[in-house]
């Protein structure tokens, strides 16, 4: 999970099977890591991890004498698994809610299915408005900051296949913070001009023929075309 963002070990967590807790048997919830370092300073090496706060379970309930007899703290243990290894580990917990406000199962899972629907709605928005190519909507959903990056890469697409002229310089202009969809933006702005004979002209970035030797906004000459 090295390359991973934070959404897809979330999302890897959420759709595999959860793991059950070796000393009591109940089935482990996600729980996201605080910020903080323990240990060689490392932290924690991912971003969740699956957690068992079954407070039945023999290793919370045992941990509270255990961790006093030894250390003369008022503490027990929680059992915890990596989801990179799935190894089983304990981490410490200093109360009967230590560790709870950490728990992300339920809301985080809502989150995700929110935004899953946000993106089917949006792509089936999208493949009515290609149907009736309409152009002016796709630009819209494309150009709004708000657009899920799945949405926005295919009205990118999409601007490829039927975008006119008109729509090169709102496209251009636009700032996209997604890699993906900023590359499908530069090859679906390059199709646009390959289907209508056209360029830009790389020193007033005005619209010309792509045959042109001297642009006829700036009266530059230009580079020939490879």
């Amino acid at each position: 999970m090295d390359m991973l963002t934070r959404e897809d070990v979330y999302n890897k967590m959420a759709n595999d099977e959860r793991p059950r807790c070796p000393h009591c048997g109940a089935e482990m919830v996600i729980w996201e890591c605080p910020p903080m370092t323990f240990g060689d300073g490392l932290g924690w090496g991912t971003p969740y991890l699956y957690a068992c706060f079954n407070d039945e379970c023999g290793l919370y309930v045992s941990g509270w004498g255990d961790i006093y007899d030894q250390y003369g703290v008022t503490a027990s243990y929680r059992c915890i698994c990596d989801p990179t290894d799935m190894k089983m580990d304990c981490m410490p917990v200093y109360g009967r809610d230590g560790g709870k406000g950490c728990i992300v199962d339920e809301e985080i899972r809502a989150r995700e299915e929110a935004r899953k629907e946000m993106q089917r709605q949006g792509l089936a928005a999208l493949d009515g408005y290609a149907d009736s190519e309409d152009v002016k909507a796709i630009l819209g959903i494309l150009l709004n900051g708000d657009t899920l990056a799945p949405v926005a890469f295919r009205a990118a697409e999409l601007m490829g296949d039927i975008g006119g002229l008109d729509v090169v310089e709102p496209m251009r202009n636009a700032m996209f913070q997604n890699d993906t969809v900023r590359e499908q933006v530069a090859v679906s702005l390059n199709m646009i001009h390959e289907r209508h004979f056209t360029r830009e002209c790389p020193f007033c970035a005005e619209i010309i023929k792509k045959r042109a030797v001297m642009c006829k906004h700036c009266g530059k000459d230009l580079p020939a075309q490879q």
